[in-house]
This record gives C-alpha cells, structure tokens and sequence, in this order.
C-alpha cells in the first residue's frame, strides 16, 4: 500500500480530487530556496472545536509566492451547514452567512486552491482536522500537502529544532502575543480571511527570523 493509499477514505475517490492528488504525487525538492516555494496560508471559523460534530462556517485563505503575500489570491468562502454554532459565535460572530457553497463546490474550490501548496497555519491541524470532514464523502480523509503550523514554527525558532513542546509554555505562541512581539497590528481578528492574513504576515516575518539561523531551504524548514 502506498502513502497515497493511506491517506484515502472508505469512499470512492470523485474525480475532481484526481489533479490534487496528482499534483501532490511528485515530492518537493529538498534544495530548493524558500523563496521559490509556495505557502498557503489558511484558517477557519466552526460551529465548535469536535471535528467529529462541528462543522466549518467560513474558510479564509492567502498564497506567499517568492516571499509575497498574494493578496489577489487571497479568498473567504463559506460552506453550506445546518448546523448551528455553540459558544464559538461569541468569539467569530457569525449566525447566519448569505453565499454559502454546496459542499461540493466548496471543495473543488478548496482543493484547487490548496494545489500542491505548503500548508501553513496557526494550530493548523484543527483546521485540517476540520476540512478534512468535508472532503471524507468525495473520497478524501486527509491533505497530501506538507504542513507547517506557526507555533511549532515560532517555538523552533526560539529553542531550536530538539525542543521539548511538553516542556514549554504556550501562552507567548498565541497569534495574538505573537503577533504583537512581531510588530504586526491585530486588524479583523476572529475572521477566517483576517486571521490568515495575520497568520501569513506573521509567516513572513518568522521566514525572515529564520534565515538568520540558516534556514534557507525547503529541507530546512522541515529538518
């Protein structure tokens, strides 16, 4: 069984996810400068935090191509649910969204977006967790996408590769205190499409911070 084989789910894969996979079939080479790499920067709002009841009330999205942000490139899509958001609505606001997706559309939308992209987010694994049961019925359990989550990053930076997360507070990690210990103003905070903004302007300056410990390639950034 192959890798690709692992990441399927029980179900029949739709053949809209066939170029996703594909593209995500050939390995990134481990030279290549960071400054030819592509990120996607992503980030959602949910109903709550169970992946296995909640469900995805707004997708918010940004590329970094050759250290750039791309905000052309950037999007906020909100996918069709019936179900209704807990104690989260306090903290994102969002009841009730016109221009809702099928989900369907959505994510043939979102996995053309994603490409063979770097994945890049705050606690990104929540929001992939979450993604992840929208794609499930057309054939797809997980992303094939390398990943990076900005506080894993951020606490690399600060103790090196070998460090102990266990061992390690978490309250400096937040994208707010990291936000602000990186200079960048807290603008449309608790939006999908804001907090990934933040998330990628933090990236980028994380990017920099790394260079200067000689990071400089795709195989650094995953050593």
């Amino acid at each position: 069984m192959s890798w690709i084989d692992w990441f399927k789910s029980s179900k029949p894969r739709a053949a809209f996810l066939e170029g996703y996979v594909a593209a995500n079939t050939e390995k990134i080479p481990g030279i290549r400068p960071i400054d030819q790499l592509t990120f996607v920067i992503l980030d959602t709002e949910t109903t709550g935090f169970d992946p296995n009841s909640d469900h995805v009330l707004s997708f918010g999205g940004i590329k970094i191509k050759k250290n750039i942000l791309q905000i052309a490139d950037s999007v906020e899509w909100y996918p069709k649910t019936d179900r209704q958001p807990n104690a989260t609505a306090t903290v994102h606001g969002i009841l009730q969204q016109r221009n809702q997706l099928e989900l369907k559309e959505f994510a043939v939308k979102l996995v053309e977006f994603l490409g063979n992209g770097i994945l890049v987010g705050h606690h990104v694994g929540f929001d992939l967790s979450m993604l992840a049961q929208i794609l499930k019925p057309f054939g797809l359990s997980n992303f094939l996408n390398p990943v990076i989550d900005t506080v894993q990053f951020a606490i690399r930076l600060d103790y090196g590769p070998l460090a102990d997360l266990s061992q390690i507070a978490k309250e400096p990690y937040s994208l707010d205190q990291l936000c602000t210990r990186f200079g960048i103003q807290l603008d449309d905070r608790h939006t999908a499409a804001g907090d990934a903004f933040l998330t990628a302007q933090l990236f980028l300056k994380m990017l920099k911070e790394a260079e200067k410990k000689g990071i400089r390639t795709y195989s650094d950034l995953f050593r």
